[in-house]
């Protein structure tokens, strides 16, 4: 299996992550939803990177602090 890694430096970010790897799982939003017990418009509100305070404050104090954040995931297919 191929790995993707990148650095989350803000909301949107975590989203095109998450979007990605969603994607090369071959999931729908609506899959993934429904998997999660959650709504279509909550999942594509996190992969947009819709921020809240809370988050932009979390990112705030990693800047601030130096703390990096890093998202690794296997692509899904196999060699």
């Amino acid at each position: 299996m191929g790995t993707q890694t990148t650095t989350l430096r803000s909301p949107g970010d975590i989203g095109l992550a998450l979007q990605q790897a969603r994607l090369e799982r071959g999931l729908s939003q609506n899959a993934l939803a429904r998997e999660l017990g959650i709504s279509q418009r909550s999942v594509s509100e996190i992969e947009s990177g819709k921020p809240t305070i809370y988050m932009r404050k979390v990112f705030d104090m990693l800047r601030a602090t130096g703390v990096e954040l890093s998202a690794k995931w296997d692509n899904g297919s196999a060699e």
